[in-house]
């Protein structure tokens, strides 16, 4: 399997671990993946009410791959979706901290491109 699939795979499966964690803690607020794997766009968005007048609705992680690279384009996460596949054996420099300023990126320990 060529490393793009692989990138996929892993992609999909935190998302998806992810997504069923958080549809276990609440019934009023859903968990979505959207994975389009055509162009490599991957988003786990939170879609529901947390009372009955409070929406709640935001993108948690927003993951692309380009150029055989996982660009995190935003990661909502505590302990950050990087280092999760920096331990599923993606190596440092196939990982862009797309989030960050170009500037800032050859200051981080990943990619910056």
């Amino acid at each position: 399997m060529d490393k793009v699939a692989v990138y996929r795979q892993y992609i999909q499966q935190l998302m998806q671990a992810r997504a069923n964690r958080s549809i276990q803690s609440s019934k009023e607020v859903e968990a979505q993946t959207i994975f389009d794997v055509e162009r490599d766009h991957y988003q786990l968005v939170y879609v529901g009410w947390k009372r009955h007048d409070i929406r709640d609705y935001g993108c948690l992680l927003h993951l692309d791959i380009k150029d055989g690279k996982i660009w995190i384009q935003y990661d909502g996460t505590e302990g950050g979706i990087a280092y999760e596949l920096v331990n599923l054996g993606v190596p440092r420099e196939d990982i862009v901290l797309g989030f960050q300023p170009v500037s800032v990126r050859p200051h981080t320990e990943f990619a910056v491109g």
